[in-house]
């Protein structure tokens, strides 16, 4: 798998669009897979999220400006496609999305989804359980190691109110990982 540089791929757009998003797709196919999959929680909703997220980013890799970085351009057309699935599935379905995230934490398929050791389960059970906002800013700011000027610009919202929830799902995932 190649990884090429913002730089690269920014060269790359000023000259020939398919092999830049070649680039894209090479470089941070997997990482906004797995960001969408901590925010959708299913595979099946992860890929179909993924596959969205590359469409629009194609049909609109000409009319990037350069003004955020192509991360934060990229993770806000992810969350942005994860977000309406989330949405989506909340008016559809019977269960909702936090009750998902506690099913799958607690189930067979939640169980043997993680590859990690026993605390890094433990820890993505404890997310699973959180509250869906609080959940999508702990991973973006965990997993993903987003500033909080990125996150914002991405969740659209301030740096103030994305510190609180960050905060807030912290001190919750303590809780549950000390038995509480």
């Amino acid at each position: 798998m190649s990884h090429f540089t913002e730089d690269d791929i920014r060269a790359a757009l000023a000259t020939d669009a398919e092999k830049a998003f070649r680039m894209i797709v090479d470089t941070y196919g997997s990482k906004l897979y797995w960001h969408i999959r901590r925010l959708v929680i299913l595979h099946e909703d992860a890929d179909d999220a993924l596959q969205n997220t590359l469409l629009n980013a194609w049909r609109n890799i000409e009319n990037f400006r350069n003004e955020s970085s192509l991360y934060t351009w990229l993770y806000t057309i992810a969350t942005n496609e994860a977000l309406v699935l989330i949405n989506k599935r909340k008016r559809n379905a019977a269960i909702s999305l936090d009750d998902l995230g506690v099913w799958f934490a607690n189930s067979v398929e939640g169980s043997s989804w993680f590859d990690g050791d026993e605390a890094q389960m433990k820890l993505q059970n404890a997310v699973l359980k959180l509250p869906e906002k609080q959940r999508i800013v702990f991973n973006i700011k965990y997993f993903d190691d987003m500033t909080y000027e990125d996150m914002s610009v991405v969740l659209k919202t301030s740096a103030g109110a994305l510190k609180a929830s960050y905060h807030h799902a912290v001190k919750k995932i303590e809780n549950m990982l000390n038995g509480g």
